[in-house]
């Protein structure tokens, strides 16, 4: 079972020509509301890529909160662990342009409420096979959550986004560091994607660094490194494409596929994702991941 302790937002996506600067207003073509969240569109990924999967998080009492629930259950994740507080649930707005690039604005709601795993949480990230965190909740939960998935021996996977400083206690306890290439130069200063990558090493047992069109690279402790390239297609939303590459990819890791195959496994989930609007929605079911690699 992977357990995936993190945030639940309700999207808000508007869909534009090109994105606005500044003090600028633009008009868009459309607008939809599409669950999401870090969190739970790394839960549904995990889902819909063939993992069993549980999720640890809040929402808050209104329509959005009960709409994401049932949402994370249809895709098949365990929602026991996801817990309803007053006031509002998560939000993000996402702006889209017509090349399917995105700029994301999130307030918390409900997730700003998780201050530490509860009891119930610690015992499901104790019985997993792998913890997924990102760091859309408060940094002390997610601090406390690493820290029990490292004692408890459970594979650790951090998404480091939004790109904030990482305090030293986190990193520790994490065995798997999942930035974009913008996020490991953010942590470490270092420009360029392989630079970054030794960088990383020094802070964490393996790093996957996903570089978008040009795919991700891989590095470890034990002095593997692996380059594995996008699959080409057509971008229509790249919204979910990191959430959808970490999901499957704990997936492949805890079905025991080689790093090379967890990765095209990976690769192959987010360049599907890409191809439709959304995030959770655009998910891609496991029978469709096995079709494209075969």
């Amino acid at each position: 079972m992977i357990a995936v302790f993190g945030s639940a937002n309700m999207d808000l996506v508007a869909y534009v020509s090109k994105a606005p600067n500044m003090g600028e207003t633009v008009n868009g073509h459309r607008f939809r509301t599409v669950p999401g969240g870090k969190g739970a569109n790394q839960a549904i990924a995990a889902a819909r890529a063939g993992g069993e999967v549980a999720f640890l998080g809040a929402v808050g009492d209104d329509g959005f909160g009960a709409e994401m629930r049932s949402t994370l259950a249809e895709a098949g994740v365990d929602v026991r662990g996801l817990r309803q507080v007053p006031g509002p649930s998560g939000i993000a707005h996402i702006v889209v342009d017509d090349d399917g690039a995105n700029s994301i604005i999130v307030v918390p709601g409900a997730n700003g409420t998780i201050t530490g795993p509860s009891g119930e949480d610690l015992a499901a990230i104790a019985g997993s096979s792998a913890l997924l965190l990102q760091l859309e909740l408060p940094m002390a939960a997610v601090v406390a959550a690493a820290q029990a998935g490292n004692v408890a021996g459970v594979p650790v996977f951090l998404t480091p986004a939004p790109a904030q400083p990482l305090p030293a206690e986190l990193l520790e306890a994490v065995t798997t560091l999942v930035p974009n290439e913008h996020e490991a130069a953010a942590i470490t200063g270092v420009k360029g994607a392989d630079g970054a990558l030794e960088a990383l090493l020094e802070l964490v047992e393996e790093a996957v660094i996903t570089l978008g069109s040009d795919g991700a690279l891989y590095g470890s402790r034990t002095g593997e490194r692996l380059r594995v390239p996008a699959v080409k297609v057509d971008a229509v939303d790249t919204t979910a494409a990191g959430d959808t590459f970490v999901g499957a990819l704990a997936v492949a890791r805890a079905e025991r596929m080689s790093v090379a195959e967890a990765l095209h496994f990976a690769s192959t989930a987010a360049a599907l994702s890409v191809q439709r609007e959304g995030a959770s929605t655009s998910m891609p079911a496991r029978r469709e991941i096995e079709d494209a690699l075969s």
